[in-house]
């Protein structure tokens, strides 16, 4: 693969050509359909190709040679490209000039950011569509389904530094920017930095600085407001002959490399500083997935609230296969049975049972000790992205924290729009059997509520305090007024931490 030269002049001409050749997300899905846009994200490029045949315009060529990674003549590539040309994608080290045909050295995609208007062009190194085979192991990563997942969950709240650590192809630190004024952007891979420093000159910025090491050796002694991390977290067998992907696995045993973050990213946080990741943690014979992540926490020098959310658990062989098939190796091979083979000895070296896989959310304290320890298993699907409703959930709790059941009484508070009741009963009875809440954002959640809850939640409509709503709902429901304020007033602090009330 062809070095990747960030030259700031040439990713400026570049840009300027895709603008106006209308390469953006949405026209490539326009351009060949949703089912077509469908069997590329399964890495199958032939509807997309049969939609885009016969066609020679810019946007085609583009798509067919930046998005597919299919060779494009230069003529065509010099049409599409007017400022930039074949030779400034060469020049750049995303294509090689071979004849007359350009051959495609790497992707640049079209990517939104979810929630915004802000459109970037991403470019990665070609996936296994286009390559045709497996990835080399220093390949460098396009934005997929897990980064997706992290650059939704990143908090909205403006900061001046953020640290990006594990950069890849640099998605995470464009999303940081759009709340942090500057970004550091470490990794292991000068390709992975070059990517990134090419695709904030995509972005038309300077505010991301590249730095080579791993973890937190590039930024010893510095303090960071915000923290935001897609680690290579794979569990990967340290034995020879188990390839290791750059871009998932930083040479660590077991889920080390996630322990090692959360045990150490209190050093690099400034007070009030957040950093969240996505991260692998094993369950083991002697402990819990969760629990270790507990434990994990509490071994940093620095006191951190902490907020852990696991959203799939898998056992070892469903773990193993799905990341043999990542590299690239065919199931039914005898190559796949013996690194299946191999991963099934790594974890029952360890008493590993199940592999678990999800969100950590840390706060360093402002001043005094952490107050949130909040460890949780939700499973269940959610649309769009979690950043605000993770940043509402920390003030709710931080307004909590500083409030007792006197002062919580005397609060105001309404129910959030997105919250619905839903009444079950049995045929022919007058009262329900189960009243559910159910939240249409944040993690969707759907809760049980008993009839002084549920009332007390409709009643919630900005106007009169909690107080009094609870002493009304005592006397209709004819029980004793402290009894159930005792009874529901740390439900409503949960309701308020998870969404579905809301300081008014």
């Amino acid at each position: 693969m062809p070095a990747i030269t960030p030259d700031p002049a040439l990713a400026a001409a570049l840009r300027a050509d895709l603008e106006t050749a209308g390469y953006t997300a949405d026209a490539v899905r326009s351009g060949w359909g949703p089912v077509a846009d469908a069997a590329v994200g399964h890495g199958l490029h032939g509807p997309a190709l049969a939609a885009l045949a016969g066609r020679d315009d810019a946007f085609a060529t583009l798509a067919r040679m930046l998005f597919l990674g299919i060779a494009q003549p230069v003529a065509a590539v010099d049409a599409a490209l007017p400022r930039c040309g074949a030779a400034g994608l060469s020049g750049l080290g995303l294509a090689r000039i071979r004849g007359g045909s350009v051959t495609p050295a790497a992707l640049v995609r079209p990517q939104d950011a979810e929630g915004t208007e802000v459109r970037w062009w991403i470019a990665s190194d070609l996936d296994e569509a286009a390559l045709g085979g497996a990835l080399p192991t220093d390949h460098v990563l396009g934005v997929g389904g897990a980064s997706l997942t992290l650059a939704g969950l990143q908090l909205a709240t403006p900061v001046a530094r953020a640290l990006d650590v594990g950069s890849g192809c640099g998605i995470q630190s464009l999303r940081a920017l759009l709340s942090a004024e500057h970004v550091v952007a470490t990794d292991i891979s000068h390709r992975a930095l070059a990517f990134t420093r090419l695709n904030a000159l995509l972005a038309q910025t300077d505010a991301v600085e590249v730095r080579h090491g791993s973890l937190f050796e590039p930024v010893t002694g510095e303090e960071f407001d915000r923290v935001v991390s897609n680690p290579p977290f794979v569990i990967t067998p340290r034995v020879q002959g188990v390839p290791a992907y750059e871009y998932r696995d930083a040479g660590f045993a077991g889920d080390d490399l996630v322990a090692a973050f959360v045990s150490g990213v209190g050093d690099v946080l400034a007070p009030g500083g957040t950093a969240q990741l996505l991260g692998n943690w094993e369950y083991r014979d002697d402990r819990g997935g969760l629990d270790r992540v507990r434990d994990w926490v509490a071994a940093s020098a620095v006191g951190l609230d902490a907020w852990v959310v696991e959203r799939e658990r898998l056992d070892p062989l469903a773990y193993a296969e799905l990341w043999v098939r990542d590299g690239g190796t065919v199931p039914g091979s005898p190559e796949y049975a013996r690194l299946i083979d191999a991963w099934l000895a790594d974890f029952a070296a360890r008493g590993v049972s199940a592999i678990g896989f999800g969100y950590v959310l840390l706060r360093r304290p402002v001043s005094g000790s952490a107050t949130l320890a909040r460890y949780e298993e939700l499973s269940q699907p959610v649309a769009g992205s979690l950043g605000v409703h993770l940043g509402d959930a920390l003030a709710a709790w931080d307004a909590l924290v500083g409030l007792d059941d006197a002062a919580l009484s005397g609060t105001v508070l309404r129910v959030a729009p997105d919250v619905t009741e839903a009444r079950h009963h049995r045929p022919g009875d007058e009262a329900p059997t189960v009243i559910e809440l159910r939240q249409g954002g944040g993690f969707a959640r759907t809760i049980a509520v008993d009839p002084g809850l549920a009332a007390l939640v409709g009643a919630c409509d900005g106007d009169l305090p909690v107080g009094v709503l609870v002493a009304a709902i005592a006397e209709l429901l004819e029980v004793d007024a402290d009894a159930l304020a005792a009874d529901l007033l740390p439900r409503v602090r949960e309701l308020l931490f998870t969404g579905f009330l809301t300081f008014a």
